[in-house]
């Protein structure tokens, strides 16, 4: 049997490697500018917190401000979406913490009420990809309502309290609108310029796989940006437009610096100077061209509805973390009852902030360490704060200048975030009380936390998902099912109407999934490494092979059908749609069985890739 090496892909970047690291959590990551949404959600925070100081109720304005974390979400979309994704979480946030505070009448429906909230917002965040915080925040707010004193209000005056903060916080999130409405979307086409740049600009024999991949993740969340996240009929928009017709020309440039990895003589370093103009036109926009008919639209990504359905499949990565949370939450409240924890909800959300996001097994253990450690920190810098015991104004800006500083670190260094986020958590939670035994507060958020974390790992540990030798090969078959399905449009030059365009967004879509799905087994404990990294040459050749043909649909959207047709037949050579279909289906056959395929005869512009991917197909036993 050819050894792995061998058939690996020629110039392909070896596997990455994803393992716990304690050096980590002393490192800051690079990250975009966050001083924008830190100041948001400082301003979001702090808010309340001077209302309730100067009503004369302190205790509402810390209560309001679980209300303010709406502004943590949604921090990247078009202000259109943005406004009903952060209405969502506010009305949530307020919703969530009234039915805490009503099962405070009933105890024996705490644990399964917030299981039932931590279940649900983990299955939706994620399918509907709502981004960090996701679910924690939800069941989080959720859980501290099942033991938060409220005093002389009732359930709905806290909820109303909440929903107050979440209102104000929403204005906050929106006020950017005003002086820059097509910000998010100008930021998104700048990105994918610059992942493309790079991705044309690398020399050969550096790692193009994985540049490559990111340039096509900027470019979908673009066309997301500027399209799925968009109204079905938006206003008149000359700046929408224009944009849209820049990204149109970032695939183009992206769909030529494809092309050029496998032609001789290609001009790799122009393609990489136009992609950054067209960068520095979104962000500096010429209003004389801001009219531009970008022509037809591609698809972004799936709507609400049809991202549901995909992941309401047994197996599919958001429905395993979803049970997970489920499992873990359950477990920890319950061993948090049983010990007769005073504030056994900080067990839960700690539990579901290790599982919610459906890492791999080293990003869990990761997660899991850098909470406890970052927490145990923290105590320490809350038990200086409640020592000083800040109230009125310096309580406001104590709560500011700790989120601040959370929101410029949680990028770069989770661990980091966490002393802060610590401390902020002990401060609202204690700040309106007069009287704090710091030292017992303390003891306990240390225990639930390192209760809740352990729970996640021991249910992480048990449920491991689905093995290498199984689901990478079925990823790989999946994304070849898509491009026999774009292939088969290609023949008739129909690469611009609507099934057509279905499928090259579906053929996208199985492409970033099938890297997914290959990262997050490579992340897994030994067995599944050691198989993920064997399967590694076919994914890359698949990747290759599904962007070579998305590349080859921009390069004939300028055509009629009946040239675009022609161009196809040429491209193909001599029966070519019949061998490369053949082609296809013995490899996913070899794949599906665990075998070596047949040989594959094909000739034509896919040829190398198809040659590439045949190769790359080794046989798992053995």
């Amino acid at each position: 049997m050819t050894s792995h090496s061998q058939r690996s892909p020629a110039g392909m970047s070896s596997p990455p490697r994803y393992a716990f690291s304690p050096a980590a959590m002393l490192k800051l990551r690079p990250s975009g500018p966050r001083w924008p949404i830190a100041v948001r959600a400082t301003v979001s925070i702090g808010g309340p917190v001077i209302a309730g100081w100067a009503a004369g109720h302190a205790a509402a304005g810390l209560l309001a401000t679980l209300g303010a974390f709406t502004a943590l979400y949604a921090s990247d979309r078009p202000y259109g979406n943005r406004a009903r994704v952060a209405g969502v979480i506010a009305l949530a946030l307020a919703v969530s913490v009234m039915l805490g505070e009503l099962s405070q009448e009933l105890p024996h429906i705490a644990v399964p009420l917030v299981m039932l909230i931590a279940t649900v917002a983990t299955f939706l965040c994620n399918a509907l990809s709502v981004g960090p915080p996701g679910a924690y925040i939800i069941t989080l707010v959720c859980a501290a309502g099942t033991s938060i004193p409220s005093g002389d209000l009732a359930p709905w005056e806290v909820g109303l309290l909440v929903l107050s903060g979440g209102a104000f916080a929403w204005l906050v999130h929106m006020a950017g609108g005003l002086f820059r409405p097509r910000g998010p979307e100008r930021a998104a086409v700048a990105n994918a310029a610059r992942a493309v740049a790079r991705f044309a600009d690398l020399a050969p024999g550096t790692d193009r796989d994985r540049a490559r991949h990111e340039a096509a993740q900027a470019l979908s969340d673009a066309w997301s940006a500027l399209v799925t996240l968009q109204p079905p009929r938006p206003r008149p928009d000359g700046a929408l437009t224009h944009l849209r017709s820049m990204n149109r020309e970032l695939h183009r440039l992206f769909a030529a610096a494809v092309r050029a990895e496998t032609e001789d003589g290609a001009d790799r370093t122009a393609i990489a100077r136009r992609a950054l103009d067209i960068g520095k036109g979104a962000t500096s926009p010429d209003r004389a061209l801001e009219a531009t008919d970008p022509g037809h639209i591609p698809l972004g990504r799936y709507t609400s509805l049809e991202a549901i359905r995909k992941e309401l499949t047994l197996g599919s990565p958001v429905l395993v973390a979803t049970v997970r949370v489920g499992i873990a939450v359950a477990v920890a409240g319950l061993i948090g009852t049983f010990l007769g924890l005073e504030r056994a909800y900080w067990a839960m959300a700690a539990a579901v902030l290790v599982l919610h996001q459906g890492l791999h097994w080293a990003g869990t253990l990761q997660r899991a360490v850098e909470r406890v450690t970052g927490t145990l920190l923290g105590l320490c810098l809350a038990f200086l704060i409640l020592s000083l015991h800040p109230t009125g104004l310096w309580l406001a800006a104590t709560v500011m200048a700790l989120q601040y500083v959370i929101e410029i670190l949680v990028t770069r260094n989770y661990g980091m975030a966490v002393v802060f986020i610590t401390a902020i958590a002990l401060t609202i939670a204690s700040g309106a009380h007069e009287t704090v035994d710091a030292g017992q507060l303390l003891w306990a958020r240390g225990i639930d936390t390192a209760i809740g974390c352990a729970v996640a790992l021991a249910v992480r540990f048990l449920t491991p998902p689905r093995h290498a030798g199984l689901s990478i090969p079925q990823e790989i078959v999946r994304t070849l099912d898509r491009m026999q399905e774009l292939l088969a449009r290609m023949g008739d030059g129909d690469v611009t109407s609507a099934p057509a365009k279905r499928a090259r967004r579906d053929l996208q879509y199985a492409i970033l999934t099938l890297l997914r799905a290959s990262d997050m087994r490579l992340g897994e404990r030994q067995r599944d490494r050691a198989v993920a990294e064997r399967l590694w040459p076919a994914v890359i050749a698949t990747q290759r092979l599904g962007y070579r043909l998305l590349a080859t649909c921009w390069s004939l959207e300028e055509l009629t059908p009946e040239d675009a047709a022609a161009k196809i037949s040429g491209l193909l050579g001599a029966g070519g749609g019949t061998a490369i279909e053949a082609a296809l289906g013995d490899m996913k056959a070899a794949l599906q069985a665990g075998a070596e395929p047949p040989p594959a005869p094909v000739s034509g512009f896919l040829a190398a890739e198809i040659r590439t991917l045949h190769a790359s197909i080794v046989p798992l036993q053995g």
